[in-house]
C-alpha cells in the first residue's frame, strides 16, 4: 500500500511543468562564472548570515545595475546553499528563453524542486494535484497556494529553513506578473512550520520598486549591489584579472611582467566596478584573432576616450565589433563596400539572436533566416567575447550578456552606426522568414500510422524529426514577430493566405509540440489585430 502511494505521488508529481533552463545547475549554465574564492567575500558573508538567521526577514532583495554581477552571485549563493543542504529550488529568469523569460511555469517548477528537497512536502503537493487536476492551467495566486503554499502549512513541524533562489526577476517578460509574484512571495513570512525564505536579485527597475513598496517593510531587506564602495569592488575585479589572465601568460610563454600592476591598474580603472567589462575583457583577450598582447593594447586604446562606466562598456563592444567582424578592414576606404557585407550579415544573423524570443543552435538559426550554416557559422565564430556558441552544434547559441543586445539596439550608445540593430526591421524579416516556413506545413506532418492517436504515443524523436527547431520557432513566434514589427499591406495578405490554406496544419504543429494553449491565444490576439489592420488597409 505505501508502494502504491509513493508510486502515485511521484506520477503526480512529474505532471508538474518544469521550465527548461531554470535551475542554477542547469547544463545551460555549466560554464558560467562563479564568485572566485576571494572575492564578494563581506556580501557572501552578509548573506549566509541571512540565510542562518531565524529571525531574518523573509526575503532578501539584492538589486543592482546591468553588469555588477548578480547572476554570478546567484549562482555562487545557490551552490554554496546546494553543498550545506539549504538550497530549496532556484529559478533564473533569463529574458529571451522560452520557458524561463515568462512566469508560466515559474510555480510549478519551484514546486517540483520543492517535492525533492524537501520529500515531507510530495504528500501534499501530491493531493493537491489530485484535488485540482487543472492546477497548470491556473492563475500564479491558485498555483501559489496550492502547490506550495498550503503543503508547506501542512507540512509536520519541523526546525528548519530552506532558502530559494531567484534569479534576475526583471527578465520576467510581464511587469504585472512580477509585481504578482512578489506579493505571493510575501505570504511566506508567516509560515510557522517549514520556513522558506529567499533571495532575489533584479535590476532596479521601477516596477520592481514599486512591488516592493506594496510589502510591509517586515517582509523584506534590499542591498543595493552598486553602492558597495568602490575601492571594495576594485579590489575583487583585480584580483580576477589576475587569476584569469595568469593561466593565459604561461599559455602563451609571454614575459614574467605581463600584463603588469600598471596594466592591471588601468582595467580596473577602466572597469568602473562593473564585473561585465572584466568578463567580455578577458573572453576579448583569450579569443581574439591577434595575440593577447595585441588584444590588450586594443582594449587600452579603446577606453582612453571613456569617461563613465557605461562609456567604458560600450568603448570595448565597439572595438570588438569593428576587430572581429571587420577584421583589419576598419578604416580602408577601399574595403568598404565588402565591411558593408560583413556587417550587413552580423545584423542579419547577430541582430536576430538580439530580437528572438527563444534560442536555437547555430544550424537551426541558418535554416530559420534561409541563409548557408557557414555564413551563419563564420559570423558567430569571430564572437565568441560576447556570444556562447557551443562547440556541441546540437546547443543553442546565445548572448553572454544582456548588455551587449542593449548596447546594439541603442543607437546613443552604439556610435557605428554598421552595427545598430533595428528592432522593428529585424522583427518584420523574422516574421516573413517565419511564414516562409509555416506556410510550407503540410497535412499529418508526422506520416502518423491512423486516426485518434495519443500525442504520448508519439515518439519524440519523431516529433523533432518531422518539426526541426525552426520550424517549431516559427509556428510558435511568427504572430509575436509581426506584432512587433512595421507590416505592410503584403504582409496581410501573407498571413490571410496562410489561414486559408494552413491553418489546420499549423495548429496540428503546435499540438505535437505542446503549445496548443498558446495557439488559442494566438488565434484570440490575430482576431483583434487583423480587424485593425485590414481597416487601416
Amino acid at each position: 500500500m505505501v508502494y502504491i502511494q509513493s508510486l502515485q505521488q511521484s506520477t503526480n508529481i512529474a505532471k508538474l511543468p518544469c521550465a527548461e533552463g531554470a535551475t542554477h545547475d542547469d547544463w545551460l549554465r555549466q560554464h558560467e562564472d562563479h564568485c572566485l574564492q576571494d572575492t564578494r567575500v563581506e556580501l557572501r558573508k552578509r548573506i549566509m548570515d541571512w540565510c542562518d538567521d531565524p529571525n531574518s526577514k523573509c526575503i532578501f532583495w539584492l538589486n543592482g545595475m546591468a553588469g555588477t554581477g548578480k547572476s554570478t552571485i546567484s549562482r555562487t549563493v545557490a551552490q554554496d546553499l546546494a553543498e550545506r543542504k539549504r538550497l530549496a529550488a532556484s529559478f533564473f529568469f533569463t529574458r529571451g528563453k522560452k520557458d524561463i523569460s515568462h512566469s508560466r511555469m515559474f510555480f510549478t517548477t519551484i514546486a517540483a524542486q520543492l517535492a525533492n528537497s524537501l520529500p515531507v512536502l510530495r504528500t501534499f503537493i501530491s493531493e493537491a494535484i489530485d484535488n485540482n487536476p487543472a492546477i497548470f492551467k491556473r492563475g500564479l495566486r491558485e498555483q501559489w497556494n496550492h502547490l506550495i503554499l498550503n503543503p508547506l502549512k501542512n507540512a509536520p513541524t519541523q526546525s528548519i529553513q530552506l532558502i530559494v533562489v531567484i534569479d534576475a526577476l526583471d527578465e520576467c517578460d510581464s511587469m504585472e506578473d512580477i509585481q504578482l509574484i512578489l506579493q505571493l512571495l510575501e505570504e511566506a513570512k508567516d509560515l510557522e512550520t517549514v520556513r522558506i525564505k529567499i533571495f532575489l536579485t533584479s535590476r532596479p527597475e521601477i516596477p520592481i520598486f514599486d512591488g516592493f513598496r506594496q510589502l510591509s517593510g517586515e517582509a523584506y531587506q534590499d542591498f543595493i549591489l552598486h553602492n558597495i564602495p568602490l575601492d571594495t569592488v576594485n579590489a575583487d575585479i583585480s584580483t580576477f584579472f589576475v587569476q584569469k589572465l595568469s593561466p593565459l601568460k604561461a599559455k602563451h610563454g609571454l614575459g614574467t611582467p605581463w600584463p603588469g600592476e600598471g596594466i592591471i591598474e588601468q582595467l580596473v580603472e577602466r572597469a568602473a566596478g562593473l564585473f561585465i567589462y572584466a568578463a567580455i575583457t578577458l573572453r576579448f583577450i583569450q579569443d581574439g584573432i591577434d595575440g593577447p598582447e595585441e588584444q590588450l593594447a586594443l582594449i587600452l586604446t579603446a577606453s582612453k576616450s571613456s569617461q563613465s562606466a557605461t562609456k567604458h562598456l560600450d568603448g570595448i563592444y565597439t572595438t570588438l565589433l569593428q576587430n572581429s567582424v571587420l577584421g583589419k578592414r576598419g578604416d580602408e576606404q577601399e574595403c568598404e563596400q565588402e565591411c558593408e557585407q560583413l556587417a550587413g550579415r552580423f545584423r542579419q544573423v547577430v541582430g536576430s539572436l538580439v530580437v528572438m524570443f527563444n534560442i536555437m543552435p547555430a544550424r537551426n538559426l541558418a535554416q530559420l533566416l534561409q541563409i548557408p550554416p557557414k555564413m551563419v557559422s563564420r559570423t558567430l565564430d569571430s564572437l565568441r567575447s560576447v556570444l556562447n556558441v557551443p562547440e556541441n552544434e546540437s546547443q543553442p547559441v546565445r548572448l553572454f550578456h544582456l548588455s551587449f543586445g542593449d548596447f546594439l539596439r541603442d543607437s546613443q550608445r552604439c556610435s557605428d552606426s554598421r552595427f545598430q540593430i533595428d528592432q522593428e526591421e529585424r522583427h518584420t524579416s523574422l516574421f516573413r522568414k517565419c511564414m516562409s516556413h509555416i506556410s510550407q506545413l503540410q497535412e499529418n506532418i508526422c506520416d502518423l500510422w491512423g486516426l485518434g492517436v495519443l500525442i504520448t504515443e508519439i515518439p519524440s524523436d519523431m516529433i523533432q524529426t518531422s518539426i526541426p527547431p525552426h520550424v517549431q520557432y516559427a509556428c510558435r513566434y511568427w504572430l509575436d514577430h509581426w506584432r512587433l514589427g512595421n507590416p505592410m499591406e503584403e504582409d496581410i495578405k501573407t498571413i490571410r493566405q496562410f489561414l486559408e490554406q494552413h491553418f489546420l496544419h499549423w495548429l496540428e504543429v503546435l499540438s505535437l509540440i505542446g503549445e496548443v494553449s498558446e495557439g488559442v491565444h494566438m488565434i484570440i490576439a490575430l482576431g483583434e489585430i487583423l480587424s485593425v489592420s485590414c481597416n487601416a488597409y
